[in-house]
């Protein structure tokens, strides 16, 4: 009898790891785990800490952008949640595995445990586990907030003005400060192109909008919405909305006025520009120093927008200036301003000082301006506008230039100035660089128009210097007889805070 061996097994050979030299099975890598591990992250670019919003009061979380859903604690739900706060860094690799590890529930912490694969070196699949944290941050929703908040109030006064620029809200904040409106106020909201009053009483509301009908020059509109109502006491609850709407106008803004408007001012020239908005819009004409008044009526009836925004200011030098005599008025003429001085001046523009282009234009800031001055103004001849009154005009009507005010330097007004203003305690949405520059031009124009002055409380900023007068280069400024010395109550005449008065 005779015995066949079996055929042998097949053994699978194996190869040394390219790095370490430890034995592994042949892999497109020809790499060990370990090392193929240390040099091959795939979950790079995954971020590793995140946050998620979660409301106390209805234990609801938060799905961008404003979705509120419920959510038990290592749920479905909650999983794909936080799953898709990292769905864009997932769309590289291939999610396998996904899963809650336990934390303690007062923790404010959820920990995902996530198994992911990617393709790497030479077609070689690598799959790694790794961990994700979110940080439970406490946010009410808007359904909380509005029960939190016992829709308590009753009337809205929304402010408006469709401009750029923020002189007039600056100038109003200041006025609402000094005649103390702001005291019935539960909630001041600043939002992009206004501000929004809410008060407990639509009495409240309408006292705050005759106000501002007799300080700026504005329209307005009322409306209200049922809320609630007792059939069996016959009482209607309501919400009232009142919007208020200011000339889209604003101080040093240059206006093309329409034929039959600039006829019925005194038959001034139709390009003017606006000194100053009080409870009128006011407006000269730079070739003749003819003013005029406008009403928040009038505007509304002749409407006109402004030509340029204080963004395309260009600084300009004056090379020659010659002051005008007076001329005589024709028949029907307005009012002449006694605070200018009509000139005639050559100027060329700063950035065109290698040329020997000069512009030349009347202006109304004779009294000030001198050659070698810095002044900053509109060039009408190199730009497009696109005004319906501006484009039936004749040519020769429009000036090359409109000159606005005198440049100084800002950086050494803003050291010297020892006055300050205060604020409305106000939402806001956030003061960018432009706001900030907005607020810079109402401050100095406080230092140059006495008018205004006298309508806002300034404070004396004990904290800067007061500087002698040698070093003046000739800027504006307040003096200190204009300024109101800043009360604090905890600092009181009986020597300490809050000091008893009484005595043994």
């Amino acid at each position: 009898m005779e015995y066949l061996a079996a055929p042998a097994a097949p053994t699978q050979g194996s190869i040394l790891c390219c790095h370490c030299g430890v034995p592994i099975p042949p892999n497109p890598a020809n790499m060990c785990v370990g090392c193929l591990r240390a040099r091959v992250d795939i979950t790079e670019g995954i971020p590793k800490q995140l946050s998620v919003s979660f409301c106390k009061q209805c234990e609801r979380y938060l799905q961008p952008p404003g979705t509120w859903i419920q959510c038990a604690l290592e749920s479905r739900e909650l999983l794909a949640l936080c799953l898709k706060k990292i769905k864009a860094s997932l769309s590289k690799v291939r999610l396998i595995d996904a899963g809650f590890i336990w934390t303690e529930p007062h923790s404010k912490r959820l920990k995902l445990k996530l198994t992911v694969q990617k393709e790497v070196i030479n077609g070689a699949v690598l799959q790694q586990v790794f961990v994700v944290e979110y940080l439970i941050q406490s946010q009410m929703c808007e359904d909380c907030h509005r029960i939190e908040a016992k829709d308590f109030w009753k009337a809205v006064v929304q402010v408006r003005q469709k401009t750029l620029h923020k002189k007039t809200f600056y100038y109003l904040e200041q006025l609402i400060l000094k005649h103390r409106l702001h005291q019935n106020t539960l909630r001041i909201k600043e939002i992009h192109d206004g501000l929004d009053f809410y008060y407990s009483s639509k009495q409240h509301a309408q006292k705050m909008v005759d106000f501002l009908q007799c300080t700026v020059p504005s329209r307005s509109k009322s409306s209200q919405r049922l809320t609630s109502h007792d059939v069996h006491s016959n009482v209607y609850n309501y919400k009232s909305t009142f919007s208020v709407e200011i000339v889209p106008v604003c101080k040093d803004n240059v206006v093309c006025l329409s034929p039959k408007l600039a006829q019925s001012l005194g038959n001034m020239s139709q390009i003017c520009v606006c000194i100053r908005v009080t409870s009128t819009v006011h407006l000269i004409d730079p070739s003749t120093l003819q003013i005029a008044e406008i009403d928040g009526n009038t505007y509304w009836r002749h409407p006109f927008n402004s030509l340029f925004n204080p963004k395309q200011l260009e600084e300009f030098i004056v090379m020659d200036i010659n002051r005008v005599q007076e001329k005589k008025k024709p028949a029907g003429a307005g009012a002449r301003s006694n605070k200018h001085t009509l000139a005639e001046a050559w100027v060329k523009k700063t950035s065109e000082l290698n040329t020997d282009h000069q512009y030349f234009c009347c202006t109304h800031l004779g009294h000030i301006l001198n050659p070698g001055d810095l002044v900053l103004g509109f060039d009408l001849a190199n730009c497009n506008l696109n005004d319906e009154f501006v484009n039936k005009m004749s040519p020769h009507n429009v000036p090359d230039v409109v000159l606005i005010k005198k440049s100084y330097d800002r950086a050494k007004r803003q050291h010297r100035r020892n006055w300050k203003l205060k604020e409305l305690e106000r939402d806001r949405e956030g003061m960018d660089t432009d706001d900030e520059r907005q607020y810079q031009d109402f401050l100095e124009d406080l230092e140059e128009d006495e008018a205004i002055r006298k309508n806002v409380n300034i404070y004396r900023n004990v904290d800067v210097p007061v500087e002698s007068d040698t070093d003046d280069d000739g800027a504006p400024r307040i003096s200190l007889a204009e300024m109101l010395e800043d009360l604090h109550i905890s600092e009181d005449a009986t020597g300490g805070e809050g000091a008893n008065m009484m005595t043994e």
